[in-house]
């Protein structure tokens, strides 16, 4: 059996992710958190088979967190279960360790599955996501392949700046220092192709609405 642990400040997903491993006889719900001091709180005491995440959890920079548990719970093979765009984070999650991301828009079929195959060692992500990873996506699709050659760093800046945070605010989430940032931005505008911020975060902000 596989031990389930849920990190998620949504009262109702922890408690229906629990209710439907309740009858999964290889799967076990073996806790929930909250937040970050709570995550890694509990991962210093018993560690599960499977961590099942939300990539905005408070107190903690979602894709920094799963780098953080590779390297100290290795272990541990993580899922993130997310409202946040496919298209935004999933290739940053998987490259930061995760073993599977999936939408919260998915059927508790899918939930289910999609945590069993992390349990048995598998990589999940879903059939559109594969496709891209495998086949590439088209020319004429220009915004999402520019999007693709960033970096995962490159991707966590462009995510911060598109949901309004201040250039200190990310320097202080990804323990780097303002000037670094800064230097981020200038490599965004020229592999984005763009003159200035503003049209940056318009940019960011399309391949958002595009992906919900």
């Amino acid at each position: 059996m596989s031990s389930i642990l849920i990190a998620d400040h949504h009262p109702i997903t922890r408690a229906g992710i629990t209710a439907l491993l309740s009858e999964n006889k290889d799967l076990e719900v073996i806790g929930s958190v909250t937040s970050g001091h709570d995550l890694f709180k509990f991962l210093k005491n018993k560690i599960p088979d499977v961590l099942v995440m939300e990539i905005d959890l408070p107190e903690i920079n979602g894709i920094t967190a799963l780098r953080t548990i590779k390297t100290q719970f290795p272990g541990t093979k993580m899922l993130v279960f997310t409202c946040q765009p496919e298209e935004m984070y999933a290739l940053s999650a998987i490259k930061a360790g995760a073993s599977g991301y999936l939408s919260k828009t998915v059927s508790t079929d899918h939930l289910q599955k999609a945590i069993q195959q992390v349990a048995r060692g598998g990589i999940y992500l879903n059939k559109e996501i594969t496709e891209k990873i495998n086949s590439g996506f088209s020319q004429s699709n220009n915004l999402i392949s520019k999007f693709k050659r960033l970096s995962t760093r490159e991707a966590e800046v462009l995510n911060m700046l598109a949901s309004g945070k201040r250039n200190k605010d990310i320097a202080d989430a990804l323990s780097i220092n303002e000037k670094t940032v800064s230097t981020y931005k200038t490599r965004l505008l020229q592999k984005l192709k763009v003159d200035n911020l503003a049209d940056l975060i318009h940019q960011t902000r399309l391949l958002q609405l595009r992906t919900t």
